[in-house]
């Protein structure tokens, strides 16, 4: 029997509620811009005091397990380069900005050069000026120009709300320079009658790689002018494009860069990234260019007070008599309650949009008990919204409308939300440079701000509660992305040869795969050699071959039953696990019952109801090994790294009761199964490391199912990864390794490079991985160590003490870890002791030429984009 953990995302059942709204009589907080109410209107209270008031009592303060004091910085000025147009530094005064930042006017002195730069500084260190500057300058000078449009540039933003965020603040700061700059945003969003408008006439467009894909370079003729014309290509948020989305759009921009040399432009481009390691590497990786580094903030910044904070053990018993911790989900809406009676401006980020709903929804009714108008300064806000509702929560944001709000991570990237003072994190976003970015939405004019980690019931997030130094001492990870990916490669290929037939020039655009991948194209009749060119050979969409955001499809639509009234969208990978009938689905604060789920038409058929639980999913998984590229042996057992396939079925799902999650019941569900093939670490056990470490075969399946769900849990702390973006197997007799087996695998079609991240760091990622369980206080296991909340299973069988004696066997011949902690340059493979033949990869590139567009991830509750 095979016990599984798949890429799932945090449902949690509600410990009992105890709020303590503060009752101090504090001013209500309003927002602070340049036109709102002076500085004065708006209570300054010191970080420390804002903690100190959420932890007033012995109860509370005992939660806090470290505080981290992060001191001001001094600010640093410069001169912005003598080339940029007196009137643009005329408009950037107007705003307020006398002079620039050291980084700002070393960023755009390179962009003014030609060159393509990376500014990789801290959150609101002014990242969006110092690409904007320059930008500015091409655009009034092009549109002097006596023929033609004049000068053009392109900005991609990983989500809408970014793009439409951005799109206000460059008509703020342009509109001295009348119609010289003339922007819009360019998404699905959109109406029609718009388009034709931008195509034609607007020189700064805003976009996403999305329909950049879909919608852009697949009508480049209708563009021509435009891409005629493209100075500068704005890459904004670009630590976002990592993993198997990175990878995609690496190849999207080498798509534009191709389209662009055929129009003769060759742009520039200018990326801004949260702080990051080696930001230069990965930049170039993703464009495919030579990028220079602007790594220096210059900025000041205010005293920032950054609390981890462990919720308490409840009265509860869990599983196994195992302790229940109250959930981050509870505790965070504490917290937010107790900060919107204090009028302090709040953003609770949270990693599933079921919990950002339920965040919003219990702090709206302690609130209401506190005060009615309070209720309704609280608001969830996720992605699967209808645009009309996104921009509505992002303008009552922005004008201090609301108070606090209980995002997904759709709202971590570089959205104007100045004015906020604190900032609650949900659960370790999976990186420490997603931590720090959210940490850094609060704070605003060089004052100060509290950020607040609360811990989930996870060993990941019990580990960092209790060794901050894993947090504050150490740097943040590189971006990973490889573009060479099969599964990646091959549809980019097929669409860029619908765009203009590929030649033998563009292979080194590409990259050294395509040489090898385009005939496997041709035997499976996706392209055709004429002459000295492949050409795409059927009717279809090649563009649609590449679901860039491996969502599996398109959107499943949730429509309320009685009215046809469309409430919002679920991505297909995870509509089996979170709308298939009988599920309990949240939505503004409303509560529905799915009625039905038509995968054929991608509908959700739902209707309002107040059921007394929620519902969680359950499913089976097996997995196969394709092909081993890399084994190792690890005393007796053996270390291995290679190409799998994984078939995941949903068969049921359980009625938990909302307060104590007690299981109510068990429906069954008759779902088809999907299969993924990805990439995977796994390692093997013989007979005589069993008997050593005294696991017998009654408690065989629980050891490794115990081992596999904490390593899964800790990961993300190895690889640029989270929980969702990864998923495991254990197996007491594995048919294709003949021994006891832990498989852990990417959730992404063709993989994403985290589980050869865990290849290579498995000693120090297994150790870490023994010391969590072990450490932990529990009797048997809990889910702060062995236990997983979407544990296909159910948490059975789970053996915790066996887990320990058996990674610590497994640990005592482990060889030293040779490989170099960051990923091989492009083009490099990674190096490695013993290589085997990459059928695999052989093996997946024709699966990439007709499958990889069907192939689908599991995760359960992803972050929307």
């Amino acid at each position: 029997m095979a016990f599984n953990h798949l890429p799932a995302g945090v449902h949690d059942a509600l410990a009992p509620l105890s709020v303590t709204p503060v009752t101090h009589s504090v001013p209500m907080a309003k927002n602070h811009r340049s036109d709102g109410p002076s500085p004065e209107a708006v209570p300054r209270l010191s970080p420390a005091t804002v903690l100190d008031r959420l932890a007033p009592g012995p109860s509370r303060a005992s939660r806090i397990t470290h505080t981290e004091h992060l001191p001001p910085r001094e600010g640093r000025h410069a001169v912005w380069p003598d080339r940029i147009r007196p009137e643009v530094i005329a408009a950037v005064q107007a705003c307020g900005i006398e002079h620039p930042w050291a980084h700002q006017a070393r960023a755009a002195e390179h962009a003014l050069d030609g060159e393509s730069v990376v500014v990789a500084t801290g959150t609101a260190s002014g990242k969006s000026l110092a690409y904007l500057v320059p930008v500015l300058t091409a655009l009034l000078e092009g549109s002097e120009a006596p023929n033609g449009r004049g000068a053009t540039t392109l900005y991609l933003a990983p989500t809408k709300a970014l793009a439409a965020d951005q799109c206000r603040s460059v008509k703020e700061l342009s509109q001295p320079l009348g119609h010289a700059v003339r922007p819009a945003v360019y998404d699905g969003d959109t109406p029609f009658e718009e388009r034709e408008w931008i195509r034609q006439y607007a020189n700064y467009v805003l976009t996403n790689p999305d329909m950049l894909h879909l919608g852009i370079l697949p009508s480049h003729p209708r563009w021509s002018s435009f891409l005629k014309s493209l100075k500068y290509v704005v890459i904004d948020e670009c630590h976002t494009y990592r993993g198997v989305f990175g990878s995609h759009v690496a190849h999207v921009l080498r798509r534009l860069r191709r389209l662009c040399a055929r129009y003769g432009s060759s742009p520039v481009f200018l990326l801004a990234s949260a702080t990051a390691a080696e930001p230069a590497v990965a930049a170039g990786r993703l464009t495919g260019l030579p990028v220079v580094e602007v790594a220096d903030d210059a900025s000041p910044r205010g005293e920032l007070v950054f609390a981890l904070w462990e919720p308490p053990l409840t009265e509860m018993v869990g599983e196994k008599g195992a302790p229940v911790r109250r959930t981050a989900t509870a505790e965070t809406a504490d917290l937010l309650t107790d900060l919107a009676v204090q009028g302090v401006r709040t953003v609770a980020f949270v990693r599933s949009r079921r919990g950002a709903e339920l965040i919003a929804l219990i702090a709206q009714e302690r609130l209401a008990e506190v005060d009615r108008s309070l209720a309704r300064r609280v608001a969830a806000y996720r992605g699967g919204y209808l645009p009309e509702e996104r921009r509505a929560l992002e303008q009552a944001l922005h004008s201090g409308e609301l108070l606090g709000l209980a995002a997904t991570t759709a709202l971590e990237l570089g959205i104007d939300v100045s004015g906020l003072d604190a900032v609650l994190i949900a659960g370790y976003p999976g990186t420490r440079a997603s931590l720090w970015q959210q940490a850094g939405r609060a704070g605003r004019s060089g004052q100060g701000a509290l950020a607040v980690l609360v811990a989930r019931d996870d060993p990941l997030d019990t580990f960092l509660v209790h060794h901050p130094e894993a947090l504050f001492d150490r740097p943040v990870e590189s971006t990973v992305l490889d573009p060479d990916n099969p599964y990646v490669l091959a549809p980019h290929l097929c669409a860029a040869a619908a765009e203009l037939p590929l030649t033998d020039e563009d292979l080194a655009l590409f990259g050294p795969e395509t040489e090898g991948l385009l005939p496997q194209l041709e035997a499976a009749k996706l392209l055709r050699r004429r002459t000295k060119a492949w050409h795409w050979t059927r009717r279809e969409r090649a563009a649609d071959l590449a679901d860039i955001r491996g969502e599996g499809g398109r959107p499943v639509q949730v429509v309320e039953a009685g009215t046809g009234r469309l409430l919002g969208t679920v991505d297909a990978g995870s509509s089996h696990t979170t709308v298939h009938e009988g599920a309990v689905h949240l939505h503004q604060g409303r509560t529905y019952l799915v009625r039905s789920l038509d995968l054929e038409d991608s509908v959700a058929l739902v209707q309002e109801a107040d059921p007394p639980y929620s519902t969680v999913a359950r499913d089976t998984t097996s997995i196969s090994v394709l092909e081993t590229d890399v084994e190792i042996p690890w005393g007796q057992g053996r270390l291995c790294y290679g190409s799998v396939e994984v078939t995941n079925q949903v068969v049921s799902f359980l009625r938990r009761r909302v307060i104590t999650g007690e299981v109510m019941g068990e429906s069954k569900l008759d779902l088809p199964p999907r299969t993924l093939r990805t990439r995977a670490v796994w390692w093997t056990v013989t007979e005589d490391q069993l008997d050593a470490a005294r696991i017998n075969p009654e408690i065989l399946g629980g050891a490794l199912h115990a081992a596999e769900h904490a390593s899964i849990g800790m990961l993300p702390l190895f690889a640029t990864c989270d929980r969702w973006d990864i998923g495991g197997v254990s197996v007491p007799l594995h048919p294709d390794t003949l021994l006891p087996t832990v498989f852990v695998y990417d959730g992404h079609p063709g993989g994403a490079g985290f589980a050869e991240r865990a290849f290579h760091t498995a000693r120090s990622w297994l150790t870490a991985t023994r010391q969590a369980i072990a450490s932990c206080e529990c009797d048997a296991g809990c889910p702060s160590c062995i236990q997983s909340p979407k544990c296909g299973n159910g948490n059975e069988p789970l053996h915790k003490r066996g887990a320990v004696r058996l990674l610590t066997e497994l640990l005592r011949e482990a060889p030293e870890e040779k490989a170099p902690e960051q990923p091989a340059p492009e083009g490099e493979p990674p190096t490695a002791p013993e290589k085997r033949p990459q059928k695999a990869h052989a093996k997946g590139a024709t699966a990439a030429a007709g499958e990889v567009a069907r192939a689908e991830p599991h995760p359960q509750d992803p972050p929307a984009p």
